[in-house]
């Protein structure tokens, strides 16, 4: 193998990219604006992109994975930016135009019904953890090793990984979020993310 070839693979692997939309920008309107798409999307998620791969260089978490360095890593700006990295990519690829399901079905409805007596009274729960969740931060759904669902407040660009819980559904409480649609009616912008949820999605990260 070539020494160019080889620093290229090298490259590709050190690499993390900006996820794929698998929607136009302005698919999710009037929920999410083409121009919130275009400035948190393009431009906040972008910057945490560009960030990290500066960042891991030369450290131990070079050539790891995104969860791998949002598990492990200790506090700071490192861990800052890849944990927006990974909490962007879950939140952008969880929403559909056209969801392909609008409901949980499966061992994902179970669980819920299970752990918060169905999907009303999950979404109430997390619509309450994500109003009451003081500056900014994210509200996540997520599982445990045993199976059991669990709401989370993370402050800034904390995970549920980092308490060895799989995410599986994230609300996003930066004001960047949703200031441009929504002003300061955060209750509003939370209430309306559930028309956009595709649940198929969350189910394959069950």
């Amino acid at each position: 193998m070539s020494t160019l070839l080889l620093t290229t693979l090298i490259s590709f692997v050190m690499t993390y990219e900006m996820p794929k939309l698998p929607y136009a920008s302005n698919a999710l309107e009037p929920v999410i604006s083409q121009e919130t798409i275009s400035f948190h999307y393009g431009k906040h998620l972008q910057t945490y992109v560009n960030n990290l791969n500066k960042l891991v260089l030369n450290t131990e978490f070079e050539g790891k994975t995104l969860e791998q360095i949002v598990a492990t890593a200790p506090d700071g700006v490192l861990f800052n930016n890849a944990g927006q990295v990974l909490n962007h990519t879950l939140y952008f690829l969880q929403f559909s135009q056209k969801p392909i399901k609008n409901r949980p079905t499966g061992k994902l409805s179970d669980a819920i019904e299970r752990c918060f007596g169905g999907l009303e009274n999950l979404k109430k729960e997390m619509c309450k953890a994500a109003n009451s969740l003081f500056g900014s931060g994210w509200v996540w759904l997520a599982v445990d090793s045993v199976g059991k669902l669990h709401i989370t407040k993370e402050a800034n660009g904390d995970n549920p990984l980092r308490n060895k819980m799989k995410p599986l559904l994230g609300i996003d409480v930066w004001e960047h979020a949703y200031y441009l649609d929504y002003q300061n009616k955060r209750a509003e912008h939370v209430e309306k993310i559930w028309e956009i949820i595709d649940w198929s999605i969350v189910e394959s990260r069950m």
